[in-house]
């Protein structure tokens, strides 16, 4: 029989990027006195991984639970970011609602549209929480409006266009109802979840159900799926049969080795978990994404939606540049292969192919930021690889015609730079669908462009509006392919020989356009040291050294005055790269070269494309 659990509520808090999900989260955890008076707490304390921490974004949904009077309320912080949306789409089915925060000066923006379809697709219950109300440029109620349309934009029905709206500041620990109460503490955004989101329902009697929807990993044991039990209980010890939707084959006997509910930042062992718990369970040593843990007796799978597709793909490759194997611990192909099979534990988004060279493999993702950060995780690790330009996935249709996937990007620029940045998208073959300027002296500016539109094209959107821009994207579907692009209008500067850049020798490159190396570093041949100013490729010898002479006087190289190398980061050198170029990652260093390291056998391959 279907039995309610009063005292519990699952909720996912969802926003677009940076309008203030973990903050909220923070506060929620103290002020439901998750930590001891006075504990050292940090700041965006979900915000777990060093990238995390650095970046400002989250990029793992993390689960957490607080007590609010007797109700356990188990939370859900997921990403911002398009790049992660495969994080959302799984986690929502963990929860029977969901708090909708939005930024009460931004408004409304391509992801919130993203993750609140996710939401009423899936029936879930919504609170909005208009975050940042103290910001001195707020605009909450002129956002309310903004939230509403965007409700009816979705077909949200009836019910769902009822529902609460709550104003808070996450940063000054405070939430309100209506927007001249004052504020004192998160009280009525508790009071609001407790009284608003359905209790899980289920039936504790039936056989066991619990769908999987995240998976965590631990060095010491292995795989940890994380998710809801949906009918009937779990027991350590206990005989389960783990199946999926999606692979009818599926059947496989295990035991539950350990069980875990979410306490705090905790996880806290159990022996037995009900309907309605999101619990964690270790000791199924290939537990998947989507998989069913069922009772032996009566095995059901829970359905389960496809995760997105990826829309880029990039090379990794083994590192065979003269300077491979100095720098990184792991450097070997089967080290590289290992540790991307093993990001697919929990990456669901990402795919991992092997190619006719056990040298290279096909990896795809959502976006240029998802695959940037598995490459710095794996370069803080240790590893050293190097990859190739990223390319998009094309795909054909009916009627054997390309098509390609497209991009919506909503774009905020100071009106002074909304032509230059019109004119640049549109060489892009970008289409631009809306303009409208706001009082601040701000453009809104949105356009539909292929995705490969916008490789490479962040850093040179942050340099033309002086970092006042603002680009957000979202993946819209697949369209007609939409012609060429040129990427780069400007050649590298290409080392001549092997060596150590000396000054002499970068002084006279400095002339034929930016060096991205200063003295003393060590280049080889067919490394890329710097961009031309012009077109073309050129060849410049950065180690070259002054020939002496009777008369050289003993200073005079002291007088060289260098103009200070441009220090190219993760992403700039990713959205530099060309076509018939690499970039070359190692723990300490980036460097860009060619593909084909030999002047002759390049110049070769050029005339014969």
């Amino acid at each position: 029989m279907l039995t309610n659990r009063e005292d519990v509520r699952n909720i996912a808090i969802i926003a677009h990027v940076d309008h203030g999900k973990t903050t909220l989260v923070d506060q929620l955890l103290k002020q439901s006195g998750v930590f001891r008076a006075g504990q050292e707490v940090a700041e965006r304390v979900m915000d777990s991984n060093d990238i995390e921490r650095e970046r400002g974004i989250t990029i793992l949904s993390k689960n957490t639970a607080v007590y609010y009077k007797d109700t356990k309320i188990n939370i859900i912080d997921t990403p911002g970011h398009a790049d992660f949306g495969g994080e959302v789409e799984r986690v929502l089915k963990m929860v029977n609602g969901v708090i909708l925060v939005v930024d009460a000066f931004e408004g409304a923006m391509p992801q919130t549209k993203f993750v609140l379809k996710k939401a009423l697709e899936l029936n879930l219950h919504v609170i909005v929480c208009i975050n940042k109300i103290d910001r001195p440029e707020a605009r909450p109620n002129e956002v309310i409006d903004e939230i509403l349309e965007l409700f009816i934009e979705l077909d949200a029905s009836e019910d769902q266009l009822e529902c609460p709206f709550v104003f808070a500041s996450a940063k000054a620990g405070h939430a309100i109802l209506e927007l001249d109460d004052t504020p004192e503490s998160m009280i009525p955004l508790f009071e609001t979840i407790v009284d608003y989101i359905p209790a899980p329902t289920g039936d504790p009697e039936a056989d066991t159900q619990v769908l999987i929807s995240t998976i965590d990993y631990n060095e010491y044991v292995g795989r940890i799926g994380v998710g809801k039990i949906d009918n009937g209980t779990l027991k350590v010890n206990q005989e389960v049969v783990v199946v999926n939707a999606h692979e009818p084959d599926k059947k496989k006997k295990v035991k539950i080795n350990k069980l875990y509910e979410f306490d705090g930042l905790n996880k806290v062992e159990v022996n037995e978990s009900t309907i309605g718990s999101i619990v964690a369970i270790s000791g199924i040593a290939d537990i998947h994404i989507g998989d069913t843990i069922c009772s032996v007796e009566n095995p059901v799978a829970i359905p389960f939606q496809k995760i997105s597709e990826p829309t880029i793909a990039m090379q990794f490759l083994v590192n065979d540049s003269p300077l491979a194997g100095q720098e990184g611990k792991f450097v070997t192909s089967r080290h590289l292969r290992d540790r991307l099979f093993r990001e697919l534990n929990t990456d669901v988004s990402l795919r991992v192919e092997e190619t006719d060279t056990t040298e290279s493999y096909k990896v795809s993702g959502r976006g240029e930021l998802h695959l940037s950060v598995l490459i710095e995780n794996m370069r803080r690790e240790g590893y050293e690889f190097a990859v190739s330009k990223a390319e998009v996935l094309y795909k054909k249709d009916e009627n054997d015609k390309l098509l390609e996937p497209m991009e919506l990007a909503y774009v905020d620029v100071p009106d002074e730079f909304s032509g230059n940045v019109i004119e640049k998208l549109s060489s892009r073959k970008g289409e631009l669908r809306s303009m409208s300027t706001s009082n601040g002296g701000y453009t809104r500016l949105e356009f539909s462009i292929p995705s490969r539109g916008l490789i490479g094209y962040r850093g040179e959107f942050m340099t033309d509006t002086k970092g006042n821009g603002i680009i957000n994207t979202i993946f819209d579907g697949y369209g007609p392919y939409k012609g060429d692009i040129q990427y780069r209008k400007q050649g590298s500067l290409i080392a001549f020989e092997a060596g150590e850049a000396i000054t002499y020798g970068l002084f006279n490159a400095q002339e034929r356009g930016t060096l991205f190396i200063g003295p003393g570093e060590k280049v080889y041949s067919g490394m890329v040291v710097g961009q031309n100013g012009k077109t073309d490729d050129i060849e410049v010898n950065v180690c070259k050294k002054k020939q002496l002479t009777n008369t050289r006087a003993s200073g005079s190289d002291d007088a060289l005055k260098l103009t200070p190398p441009r220090v190219l980061s993760l992403e700039q050198c990713l959205e530099f790269i060309d076509t018939d170029e690499l970039l070359e990652i190692t723990p300490t260093s980036l460097r860009i070269r060619k593909k084909i390291l030999d002047p002759t056998m390049r110049k070769r391959a050029a005339r014969n494309n």
